[in-house]
């Protein structure tokens, strides 16, 4: 099992340059579970994500880990905690599945030392557990968008954090493979107690696997809560502007939205 953890965003204002993208937004994220954030494209999503992640300095406010300013540690320090799959990484030229998945292991690393037993262990798991330990000679590049997509969640698994925040870790995937790399998530949550933490776009898939939905609109939590309570057709339409039917999912019990375009009302 994983160490308990805290996650809290007090305050926080973020934007680039001049242009401000988040204001004065508070969040607690809720710890050993999974958290799916949702909004239309441009609420500030990732932007949130970046600076949980301690990538993006607040203009105002503060990231707080376990109570703590994340800007006031040592980048390490946080890495050992908190690792990030960010929307679209970019592998260094013709490196291999395997080298790449290992670089998950930087933060545990001292200087100039080897590798021990549990580094090759972790990587070895990472491999199998995202089904990739048939492409571990095989260079990235090679790859098709939805392996390459596994090689990375490898890599942030190889990281071994406690909390695991990931912006659309369902990119380039089929629905398969949608389904499969969000029980694997599932999995660890629920094996390891790993604090989850992911942007996805597919509102049904956020809804049947979160724990807790965060929806956010023009830079602020406009609602935050279990799938089935905040998930109305209200929400959807104020958060999203879309006509739609919320029902019951049958696969999971969960609230589903059925968007609803103009030519397709009965």
């Amino acid at each position: 099992m994983t160490q308990q953890h805290t996650l809290t965003a007090d305050g926080l204002t973020l934007g680039y340059g001049d242009r401000t993208v988040i204001e004065d937004l508070d969040l607690t994220i809720a710890t050993g579970r999974i958290t799916a954030i949702v909004g239309a494209n441009g609420c500030g999503k990732s932007t949130l994500l970046r600076s949980l992640a301690r990538l993006l300095r607040p203009a105002k406010g503060e990231v707080l880990l376990d109570g703590t300013p994340v800007r006031s540690m040592h980048t390490k320090q946080v890495a050992r905690v908190v690792g990030l799959l960010p929307q679209s990484p970019i592998a260094p030229e013709g490196i291999a599945v395997a080298d790449l998945v290992g670089r998950g292991r930087h933060p545990h690393q001292k200087a100039l030392a080897r590798w021990n037993a549990h580094d090759y262990e972790v990587v070895a798991d990472a491999l199998a557990v995202t089904g990739i330990t048939d492409l571990a000679d095989r260079s990235v590049d090679e790859l098709s968008g939805g392996q390459r997509q596994r090689v990375w969640i490898a890599m942030a698994l190889a990281q071994e954090t406690d909390i695991l925040l990931l912006d659309e870790p369902t990119t380039f995937l089929d629905v398969a493979h949608q389904v499969e790399v969000l029980d694997l998530l599932t999995d660890l949550s629920l094996a390891r107690g790993t604090t989850i933490v992911m942007v996805l776009h597919d509102l049904n898939l956020a809804a049947r696997y979160a724990d807790e939905l965060v929806a956010m609109k023009a830079g602020r939590v406009h609602a935050v809560g279990a799938p089935q309570q905040i998930l109305t057709s209200e929400l959807v339409e104020d958060v999203f502007g879309m006509a739609n039917v919320v029902s019951e999912d049958p696969a999971s019990g969960k609230p589903m939205v059925t968007p609803m375009g103009r030519h397709h009302v009965h």
